[in-house]
C-alpha cells in the first residue's frame, strides 16, 4: 500500500483547481513509511484521493504534485511523456524562429516539479531542484537520452534554492562529453553560452523576445546596458544600429564574453565600451557628470527572494529606475525588468511610475514584455509567470 498523506479539513481546494504545491500547514497526518523525494498518495480528510506528489520533508512547500491521476505511475514512461509533451508546446516555435537554445522543461509549467532543462546547440543543462527531481534523476537522464540521442548531458544544480529542500549544491556530467562552451543563434544573433561557469543554466534565455523589442528603439542611439552580463542587449543594439553601447557588469569574465559576442557576429567594437562598475554607483556617477543616454536597459537580477523582502525590493527596483531617468535624454527610451515572481506586473509598473514621480520626469509605457514562449505559464500554475518588462518613453 503506499504511503499517503492527509489534508487538514477545507485544504483541498487548490488541488481540487489543480496547482501542484501543498505546504506543510495543510497536512494533517502522514500514513506509512515515507522518505525524502518519496511519491505518496495525497488524500483530502475525507479520505479521497487528489494527486500523487514528491514529498520534501524540509522544505515550505512539503509536497509537490507529479500528477492528478490515481492510475499514472511516476515510472521512466512518466518522464518521457511529460517531455514529449513539452516538446510538442514548443516545435512550433524551434521551427519558426530556427532556434538553437530554448527551455525545453519549465519546471511545473511543464508538469515537472522542481526540473529545469535548457537545450544549449548539443547539450542539455538541467536543474534539479526538489527532492522528487533528485530522486528521479535517473529517469530523466533516461527520457532525455532517448529522445535527445545525439545530445550531452550536463547538470548544474548548482543554486541555493536547493538548500530549501536539504539538498546540497550539485554540478556534474551526467551522460556525453560537455564543452565548456558552446554558440547558439536568436534572431541572427551569435552568442556564447560558459556552461559550466554561466548564470543559471549558462545563459537568460527567457529574454529573447524582449532582446529583439528593446533593439527596435536603438537605431542611432547611445545605448547603456546596465547589468549587461555577457552583453546580449548590447549585441542587439548594435546589429540594429546603435551609435555606441556601453555595457555595464561587475563582472570581468562576463565583460570579456561581451567582447567576444560583438567579434563573432562581425560588430563594431569601436562603438563599444565594457565598464566593470556597480551599477548603482555607476548611474550615480553619469548623473553627478551630466553623462546622457538615449536608451538605458536595466535588466537586474531578482531583487525578492521571499515575501518579506518585497518592500526593500520595491525601493531597490525604484531607485535603479529613477537614476536612470535622470541620466536619459528627453525623448529617449528605458527598457526595465524584473524577473521577481513575487512581484506582480501591476506593483511592478506603479514602482515605475513612482520613480518618474521622484525623477521628475513624464513617462509613457509604449510596450509590456515577458518571458519568452519557451517558458510558457501554465493555467494551473500562475506563478510560471515571472518576468516583466517595460518600454518607457521618458520626457
Amino acid at each position: 500500500m503506499s504511503a499517503s498523506l492527509i489534508l487538514h479539513p477545507g485544504r483541498e481546494k487548490s488541488l481540487l483547481r489543480k496547482h501542484p504545491w501543498i505546504f506543510a500547514s495543510a497536512i494533517k497526518e502522514f500514513k506509512g513509511t515515507i522518505r525524502s523525494g518519496d511519491t505518496v498518495d495525497v488524500l483530502s480528510s475525507e479520505g479521497k484521493f487528489l494527486a500523487k506528489a514528491a514529498w520534501s520533508p524540509k522544505s515550505q512547500i512539503q509536497a509537490r504534485v507529479w500528477t492528478f491521476d490515481q492510475q499514472e505511475i511516476v515510472d521512466n514512461g512518466f518522464f518521457l511523456r511529460r517531455l514529449d509533451q513539452a516538446i510538442a508546446i514548443r516545435t512550433p516555435l524551434i521551427a519558426k524562429k530556427k532556434l538553437t537554445g530554448y527551455r525545453l522543461i519549465a519546471s511545473e509549467s511543464d508538469g515537472l516539479p522542481g526540473i529545469t532543462i535548457d537545450k544549449y546547440d548539443k547539450v542539455l543543462v538541467c536543474q534539479l531542484l526538489s527532492t522528487g527531481a533528485e530522486k528521479h534523476r535517473k529517469k530523466v537522464v533516461w527520457a532525455l537520452q532517448k529522445r535527445f540521442p545525439d545530445c550531452s548531458i550536463l547538470e548544474r544544480s548548482d543554486v541555493a534554492v536547493r538548500a530549501k529542500e536539504g539538498l546540497e549544491q550539485v554540478v556534474q556530467v551526467l551522460h556525453g562529453d560537455v564543452p565548456d562552451e558552446v554558440i547558439i543563434e536568436e534572431n541572427d544573433i551569435k552568442i556564447i553560452v560558459d556552461l559550466k561557469r554561466g548564470h543559471k543554466t549558462g545563459f537568460y534565455l527567457d529574454q529573447r523576445d524582449s532582446r529583439q523589442t528593446t533593439a527596435g528603439y536603438a537605431t542611432d542611439k547611445d545605448v547603456l546596458n546596465c547589468f549587461s552580463y555577457t552583453g546580449t542587449f548590447g549585441s542587439y543594439a548594435l546589429a540594429h544600429g546603435a551609435k555606441s553601447v556601453t555595457n555595464l557588469d561587475v563582472s570581468d569574465s562576463a565583460l570579456a564574453t561581451a567582447k567576444r559576442n560583438i567579434e563573432i557576429n562581425g560588430l563594431d567594437i569601436n562603438k563599444c565600451e565594457f565598464i566593470n562598475n556597480d551599477v548603482f554607483n555607476a548611474l550615480r556617477e553619469y548623473r553627478d557628470n551630466d553623462k546622457k543616454f538615449d536608451l538605458i536597459v536595466l535588466d537586474p537580477p531578482k531583487f525578492v527572494d521571499s515575501k518579506a523582502s518585497l518592500n526593500r525590493a520595491c525601493r531597490g527596483y525604484k531607485d535603479i529606475n529613477m537614476l536612470a531617468m535622470q541620466i536619459i535624454n528627453s525623448g529617449g527610451i528605458i527598457s526595465t525588468f524584473s524577473c521577481s515572481g513575487l512581484l506582480s506586473a501591476d506593483l511592478f509598473q506603479k514602482v515605475v511610475a513612482d520613480a518618474a514621480l521622484d525623477a521628475g520626469r513624464q513617462v509613457h509605457f509604449l510596450e509590456k514584455m515577458g518571458q519568452a514562449s519557451d517558458h510558457p505559464v501554465s493555467s494551473n500554475y500562475p506563478e510560471g509567470f515571472y518576468l516583466k518588462g517595460l518600454i518607457c518613453h521618458v520626457t
